[in-house]
């Protein structure tokens, strides 16, 4: 991986697309085998980061299946408003003001933890038995990474 290899968060990953697109887009002069290869990248380096640890070149097909996975539910949760998108480990988290949105997000492939007052997203090989620990428990085993944080800074408050 040489495009992406020094970016370390989701949105590091996506302003470096951006920044890529602009070079190497055939509709901006580039060429569409450079285009292809920076949009497999792109995919690996997004299952990287939403898995939260290094992949071998081995796992490169599952990461890529990962990633689109994930960016698709993220994707259909990026327009709602008034809730806070995080992954946590090889989970997506949703907080906020979830009811008005509720819908939205069973269809999106949600699910409701009661006791921890959150919505939840996980690959099935990833599916485990209810954990007691809070939230901010899990957060502080893990790590957290807010996903489109910079649009979404009225939900902290």
């Amino acid at each position: 991986m040489t495009y992406f290899k020094d970016c370390r968060t989701l949105d590091e990953v996506k302003a470096m697309y951006k920044i890529l697109a602009k070079k190497y887009h055939p509709d901006c002069g580039g060429d569409t085998e450079t285009m292809q290869a920076i949009n497999a990248e792109y995919s690996y380096a997004c299952a990287n980061v939403l898995k939260g640890e290094n992949l071998s070149q081995e796992d490169t097909d599952e990461g890529i299946r990962l990633s689109e996975e994930y960016r698709a539910v993220i994707e259909q949760l990026m327009p709602l408003t008034g809730i806070l998108i995080e992954v946590v480990n090889k989970w997506l988290w949703v907080t906020g003001d979830t009811k008005p949105v509720k819908q939205q997000l069973k269809d999106a492939g949600l699910f409701y933890a009661s006791k921890k007052k959150a919505w939840y997203y996980r690959a099935e090989e990833f599916k485990t038995t209810g954990s007691k620990k809070t939230l901010d428990e899990i957060r502080a085993k893990y790590g957290s990474e807010k996903v489109g944080s910079k649009h979404r800074k009225h939900v902290l408050n």
